[in-house]
């Protein structure tokens, strides 16, 4: 079970940075999946291993953030504070709340506060610990709407 954490981890890291990488270039949705399995999943890039991440799941994150970015867009701009908008959030956090938001409205499988928690993790490898509060607000609130019940 312990391995099976650590490669839904390393998806949603993963996840987040493909969504970011293709913000950033407009990488086809095909070959950006195809570059993160054959060169990032579980590569050693500049002496740095990157844990093996569970690919099945990875590929849901990126195509289902993609697929439903409308969707999940206006979840996150309905939650921002008054006079911001998703324009001004920087491309790493819009890539977190994506990745996260998805999550929570289309993988049910997966518990909110695990959602919740393992998006605070990779908040903190880009973030300090005022956007780690706003990454958590945000789903929170994004939580109670996806998932009222839980």
């Amino acid at each position: 079970m312990m391995t099976r954490s650590i490669s839904r981890s390393a998806a949603r890291l993963a996840a987040v940075q493909a969504l970011y990488q293709q913000e950033m270039e407009g990488t086809p949705t095909a070959r950006l999946l195809h570059e993160f399995h054959d060169h990032r999943l579980g590569a050693t890039i500049e002496g740095e291993t990157y844990a093996d991440a569970e690919q099945s799941f990875f590929d849901d994150l990126v195509t289902g953030a993609l697929a439903r970015r409308d969707e999940i867009d206006a979840l996150v701009a309905e939650r921002l504070a008054q006079g911001w908008s998703l324009e001004r959030l920087d491309k790493p956090m819009k890539a977190i709340l994506r990745v996260g938001a998805y999550e929570l409205v289309a993988r049910r499988d997966v518990p909110v506060a695990t959602v919740i928690s393992e998006y605070l993790d990779v908040a903190d490898a880009f973030y300090d610990k005022r956007e780690k509060s706003f990454v958590n607000g945000l789903l929170d609130a994004i939580a109670k709407v996806a998932r009222p019940a839980a």
